[in-house]
């Protein structure tokens, strides 16, 4: 499984959930994007940025453009080690963009948001499909 296969799947993951709940919600296309999905609610465009893990480690953070606004989120995807079963599910945090930065943790040479932070202090965020579908 490449880490290209890993986005992807993540992305699409994520998208099948919105649409699954009901949402209004497309994948943008390009290779270097910030922008993974976009969803529009009530006449407001909310944007998803998608980051997707194989395993249990934290996600790579050196491309994080924080914003307050509330209509920016993040999907944080982990597939627990277990990306080739096709009858596990994700585990994902839905978290806005405002609130990410408590999670983020700089490294000398990287940048990532902690699993572990997200675990311990981001439960309300777990599968919170309801901050953005409605």
């Amino acid at each position: 499984m490449t880490k290209y296969n890993t986005n992807l799947a993540s992305e699409f993951y994520v998208l099948s959930m919105l649409h699954r709940l009901g949402a209004d919600a497309a994948l943008t296309l390009g290779n270097k994007k910030s922008v993974d999905i976009i969803v529009v609610e009530n006449r407001t465009i909310i944007t998803i940025d998608v980051k997707g893990l194989e395993k249990r480690y934290d996600w790579p953070a050196d491309n994080i453009r924080l914003s307050e606004d509330p209509a920016d989120f993040y999907a944080l995807v982990s597939f627990e080690g277990k990306i080739t079963d096709p009858l596990s599910t994700p585990s994902v945090w839905i978290i806005p963009s405002g609130e990410l930065a408590q999670f983020i943790h700089p490294y000398k040479t990287r940048t990532v948001i902690s699993r572990a932070r997200v675990q311990t202090e981001g439960q309300r965020f777990l599968q919170a499909w309801s901050l953005i579908a409605v």
